[in-house]
């Protein structure tokens, strides 16, 4: 797999060291996961290191193979610091969206690195649009259509907030993934500049909704 295997490696490891760290350290899990108000009370660096905790084996395990799955598809058009970029900056982004829309709610907690992910996955998407996708590894689906499908799903789950999915870590990981990209690929615009505007649809939708107070 050579350096671009290795980039994922680590990054796989690193979130497996830390999340097996929290599964039996519980003073460590709660210092590091995401909880607005400890963010609000002076703990910024919730925002990064939470999305290196999972909740179980299988959350990190779902997370990480997505990440396996995708990461090579960022990393040949975009090179590593592309891919680290796209990643930091889609967790970021994310856990920061996540604040956004909770910041008033003391107890919100939080972990997962799927705000990172979500952004690898939709670079993934806007570089190689036409590739296909498994969904529930079978059904296949054209990449944008499963990527403007999944955030206006996302939005849903923002707005109906009756499940611990966290919605808004994912949309704006999404969003990170596809800011990123466009910033270091112009050239998609060329290639790509239908999928370029289909994908941005479902986040003028959300901007519209917040600021219409309906979401």
């Amino acid at each position: 797999m050579g350096d671009l295997g290795l980039i994922t490696i680590i990054i796989i490891g690193l979130n497996v060291l830390v999340s097996f760290k929290g599964f039996k350290d519980t003073l460590f899990f709660e210092k590091y996961k995401f909880n607005s108000g400890a963010i609000k009370r002076g703990a910024k660096y919730q925002i990064l290191t939470s999305g290196f905790l999972h909740v179980d084996t299988s959350h990190l395990f779902v997370n990480m193979l997505t990440l396996y799955f995708f990461a090579n598809v960022v990393l040949f058009d975009l090179g590593s610091l592309g891919f680290l970029l796209v990643y930091l900056a889609s967790l970021i982004l994310g856990n920061l969206l996540s604040y956004f829309f909770h910041k008033d709610e003391e107890n919100y907690n939080a972990v997962g690195a799927s705000g990172a992910v979500m952004g690898i996955l939709y670079s993934a998407i806007l570089l190689r649009p036409d590739m296909m996708l498994g969904l529930f590894f079978i059904i296949p689906v054209p990449a944008y259509v499963f990527g403007i499908g999944y955030l206006l799903y996302t939005i849903y789950g923002m707005k109906r907030r009756q499940d611990n999915i966290g919605h808004d870590a994912h949309f704006g990981g999404a969003v990170g993934g596809y800011v990123i990209t466009i910033l270091l690929a112009p050239w998609v615009f060329q290639q790509h500049l239908l999928m370029v505007i289909l994908l941005a649809l479902p986040i003028l939708i959300l901007f519209i909704l917040q600021k219409a107070g309906k979401i």
